[in-house]
């Protein structure tokens, strides 16, 4: 998609589609208050030629609604497409970065092919981040999942157009935009990685697709497979891809910024992902109902792989490694069995409880190996458990943490980011709950507190390190169309890790 940052007149820009955001400025509560929509731009023109269309109480300007208008009075444009914020008082730059894909969204189907949206005039929406999200919005906006589709018939926006108001600063508007344009297209990359099918991104072609990836923006990359699991002693990381045909791959990204310091002082940043490119359950099989989503059991690793391109595009200024364990959880004779003892990198002993719980499994390896690397801060992202989704729904993602100043720092990010995550406890009665009979812990700690036991699991190989974990499971797949992002893969937490790592 062509994109172009314009400080032209509203009025006087031809094309296909202008889209001017509108917010509900009604501040009276009650049964007899009504929407009072008003558009959020200072052109004459175009608030005419919406006037009658908003006096007649037809558009309410509600979150992600739109009215179109054909051949505007007065504008060079050939549609006019109103979008709703919602209530003002409540509106932010992530409501900006919703109402850009809904425009996309809306352009799509019907064949226009050009889009250009007017950053809204209001105090809290005129500064970079809102123009940063809007182009987010826009990409995300564009992807659609249907790759495979024989008579798929390509809907994409060819062009989007951000219209800055009159007096903006700039060089921040500028920055703003660019920034906005490697977050869309790096969401989209993670996204384009979850939409595979098993039989197509096998554990061996996602470190291909990351190698080529790390090659294009100028990371490092080393893709390794079984010899380098057993060199490292990773018995967690192996058991579970044991069973599979495909072999496992163990992959890892390096940023190393120029003119960084390389003192002990100096963090190094790890981010470690699960990879299941597809999970059966293992011996603890599924039901078949919706098995065919767990194509989208790496949406953890494929959000750490998009957020080391955004990374490497945007180059903050500290060192990051990302490690992301890949391999598939199969039935095989060869596979692992509940009541199996096996040894992780780190020396502890699993008891297998449940086959199913194997992202824990790969992660807890992968977090040894981040260490030995040299990281001093961890995160790790996974659709870990189901037992998140029921405390949190499809709302809110998972987050833990060992460590209250680097959570802090995580919590800031998603000011900017506006991905909703909600931070649950760890302890010491957690921790119980993982403890075994025959070895050091058990990989599932029974039906309650699903979500806590499995992360006191991870931190058992995280130890002293400061560290978070998401827990992606419930917002990795949208499960129905919204207006401004396609049913399936979400690029969940590329935002906030971006973020989260510029923080240092």
């Amino acid at each position: 998609m062509r994109t172009e940052l314009s400080f032209a007149n509203l009025s006087e820009i031809e094309t296909e589609l202008l889209a001017v955001v509108a917010a509900d400025t009604q501040t009276a509560k009650g049964p007899d208050a009504k929407p009072a929509p008003e558009l959020l731009t200072n052109d004459a023109a175009v608030q005419a030629a919406a006037a009658a269309v908003l006096a007649s109480g037809e558009f309410k300007a509600g979150a992600n609604e739109t009215l179109l208008l054909h051949a505007p009075a007065g504008l060079a444009a050939k549609r006019l497409l109103l979008v709703g914020l919602g209530k003002q008082a409540k509106a932010t730059v992530h409501c900006v970065r919703s109402a850009a894909g809904t425009a996309v969204r809306f352009a799509k189907p019907r064949g226009i092919r050009e889009v250009v949206l007017a950053l809204p005039v209001a105090a809290e929406l005129t500064d970079g981040r809102a123009a940063r999200a809007a182009v987010e919005g826009a990409f995300v906006g564009d992807f659609d999942p249907d790759t495979y589709r024989s008579d798929r018939k390509d809907q994409s926006v060819q062009s989007f157009t951000l219209v800055a108001p009159a007096g903006s600063d700039r060089p921040a508007m500028e920055a703003a935009f660019a920034e906005g344009i490697v977050m869309g297209e790096s969401q989209n990359f993670t996204r384009s990685l979850v939409n595979e099918p098993g039989n197509k991104l096998t554990p061996t072609v996602l470190g291909q697709r990351a190698a080529a990836m790390a090659a294009e923006v100028g990371l490092k990359a080393e893709i390794y497979s079984t010899e380098k699991l057993h060199e490292l002693k990773m018995g967690a990381f192996w058991s579970v891809s044991q069973g599979s045909e495909e072999p496992p791959a163990l992959i890892v990204l390096r940023y190393e910024p120029a003119g960084v310091a390389d003192g002990p002082d100096a963090p190094v940043l790890g981010l470690v992902g699960k990879g299941i490119t597809f999970d059966t359950g293992g011996i603890s099989i599924k039901p078949s109902d919706n098995m065919e989503k767990m194509k989208y059991d790496m949406a953890g690793g494929a959000a750490m792989i998009g957020a080391m391109r955004a990374i490497a595009l945007l180059k903050p200024r500290v060192r990051v490694i990302c490690v992301v364990c890949a391999a598939e959880n199969m039935p095989d004779g060869k596979a692992y069995k509940p009541g199996d003892v096996v040894t992780a990198m780190s020396g502890k002993t699993i008891d297998i409880i449940n086959t199913d719980a194997e992202g824990r499994l790969v992660l807890a390896d992968g977090l040894s190996y981040a260490k030995q690397l040299g990281c001093t801060h961890l995160i790790d992202a996974a659709t870990l458990t189901g037992a998140c989704v029921v405390a949190l729904g499809m709302t809110n993602a998972g987050a833990f943490s060992n460590d209250d100043a680097t959570y802090a720092k995580f919590e800031s990010a998603l000011g900017t980011s506006g991905e909703k995550f909600w931070r649950l406890p760890l302890g010491e009665e957690y921790a119980e709950q993982i403890k075994s009979d025959i070895g050091d812990i058990k990989n599932t700690g029974g039906r309650w507190g699903g979500a806590s036991t499995a992360a006191e699991f991870l931190k058992v190989f995280a130890e002293e390190t400061p560290w978070i974990h998401l827990d992606i499971a419930g917002l990795a797949w949208v499960e129905e169309n919204r207006p401004y992002i396609a049913k399936g893969p979400s690029g969940v937490a590329v935002r906030s890790i971006l973020e989260w790592v510029r923080s240092y």
